[in-house]
């Protein structure tokens, strides 16, 4: 696993990708870094768990905005989900692509590679997703909703648990996911 970039390495990067493209006279892409460069820098190196990978992640991404110049017209929100959404499949394509090229490289001439299927690749993706929103919990919302909905307790064992009353475990597992479907829209996953 890389290092985690400082966000002024981060802004350099995109500061030398906004000068070495066409792309370098439109404020809209530098307004769309500025806005959401840091976040989706963090997005993509937790997913690639490669920094260098996650800045090219963010460039790839400009590169596809400045392409789609409507995006920059978009709401704030619309453009951060198209951001966050592009990013994602381009580190899916690629650990797909990956995945392929070393199962082939590794056939010693027998047999079909075993790939994986597109629903398995997005169920990997999609509990990678949800991990990073629960780590974005309260500690008070995410001992909630582990307890219910990883460990299956009832109201009244989670109540018991932690010492709080049951009106209070019901109230925080309401807030809390809330505020996942809050982050995971924020990371460009649609409902």
């Amino acid at each position: 696993m890389g290092r985690t970039m400082t966000t002024s390495e981060i802004a350099s990067s995109a500061t030398d990708f906004a000068h070495g493209t066409p792309a370098a006279g439109n404020a809209g892409i530098r307004e769309l870094y500025e806005e959401h460069g840091t976040a989706l820098w963090h997005y993509a190196w937790r997913l690639t768990g490669d920094a260098s990978r996650a800045q090219d992640v963010v460039q790839e991404t400009l590169l596809r905005a400045w392409q789609h110049p409507e995006v920059t017209n978009d709401s704030e929100r619309s453009a951060r989900s198209w951001l966050f959404t592009v990013a994602r499949n381009m580190i899916i394509d690629e650990s797909r692509s990956l995945r392929y090229r070393r199962e082939v490289s590794a056939l010693s001439g027998a047999g079909v590679p075993e790939r994986a299927s597109q629903d398995e690749v997005n169920a990997a993706l999609d509990r990678m997703l949800i991990n990073e929103a629960l780590r974005r919990l309260s500690p008070e919302h995410l001992a909630v909703v582990q307890r219910s909905y990883v460990q299956g307790w009832t109201t009244a064992e989670i109540a018991a648990d932690l010492g709080i009353a049951e009106g209070t475990v019901k109230s925080r597992l309401h807030y809390a996911l809330r505020t996942l479907r809050r982050i995971l829209r924020e990371m460009g996953v649609r409902p």
